[in-house]
């Protein structure tokens, strides 16, 4: 009682007061802000556990990060720099190009203005070793081709199903069309692995989330990784955190909070 702590729930967090199952519950680490804390779980625990579990990063290997700039993508290049010599490819807006650089990665890249897979063969002709796909439809068959011999595509989300505020049947249809499908024997043909993450599908799964979030709190302890906040709304706000994000303004996470803290606030004013 008392404590201060990080929680996992698949919803039901844009509250003043929730009830979760103390299994889902993580002390925050001595030093850590409430924002950062809010920050950590969902993105870093995926992009550690596609990156280590899944891809096997290992020194002196290339990654592709799409949505470099959001949440699992900034984690995922802290990740990325706790392993020697690995080479980061990460698509995002130009806007976001020198952000990107700052944090580590070689090669941004705009996939609004460009094709990043004629970006990534210009520079690594062979491909990439992982793939890290929050896309699907035909971005995953892409991936797919651009891995090198013993490549792994990890595919984690969705988000060509959402091209605007509303949902749009055409692009749900258009990306269900152009999913991308492979079968047992052509795998073994190719070299190659596909791997499918949900961490909401993890609910019951606590030893296997507990050891990596010991794990995040001990990279985090050491200075190796530290959460990148966009930005940070009070629940009044709301509407305009989300714009934030479907205009894709931002770098790093965008915060809910019950109410905006006054010392932020004078900071602003500043």
């Amino acid at each position: 009682v008392g404590d201060k702590v990080m929680v996992l729930a698949r919803s039901g967090l844009w509250q003043e007061v929730v009830n979760v199952p103390a299994s889902q519950t993580f002390l925050i680490p001595e030093g850590m802000s409430f924002e950062e804390a809010a920050a950590l779980l969902v993105n870093y625990i995926t992009a550690y556990m596609i990156l280590f579990d899944f891809g096997n990063l290992r020194p002196n290997q290339s990654v592709l990060i799409h949505m470099a700039a959001g949440g699992v993508g900034t984690a995922a290049i802290q990740l990325c720099k706790t392993v020697e010599n690995v080479t980061i490819f990460g698509t995002a807006s130009a806007s976001k190009h020198d952000s990107l650089k700052e944090s580590g990665v070689a090669h941004p890249i705009d996939y609004r203005t460009m094709d990043y897979a004629e970006e990534v063969r210009k520079i690594s002709p062979k491909g990439v070793d992982i793939v890290l796909d929050p896309l699907g439809g035909s971005d995953t068959s892409k991936a797919f081709n651009l891995l090198k011999p013993m490549g792994k595509l990890i595919t984690y989300g969705v988000a060509n199903l959402l091209t605007g505020q509303k949902k749009n049947l055409m692009a749900l249809a258009k990306t269900w069309w152009n999913q991308f499908s492979i079968n047992a024997l052509q795998l073994l043909h190719h070299n190659k692995a596909v791997c499918g993450y949900h961490l909401g599908y993890m609910d019951e799964e606590f030893e296997l989330i507990g050891s990596v979030v010991a794990k995040l709190v001990n990279l985090y302890s050491q200075g190796k990784i530290k959460p990148k906040i966009d930005s940070v709304w009070p629940f009044d706000q709301v509407a305009d955190a989300m714009r934030q994000m479907q205009e894709k303004k931002n770098v790093g996470k965008v915060i809910l909070v019950p109410e905006a803290p006054k010392e932020e606030s004078k900071k602003e004013e500043n």
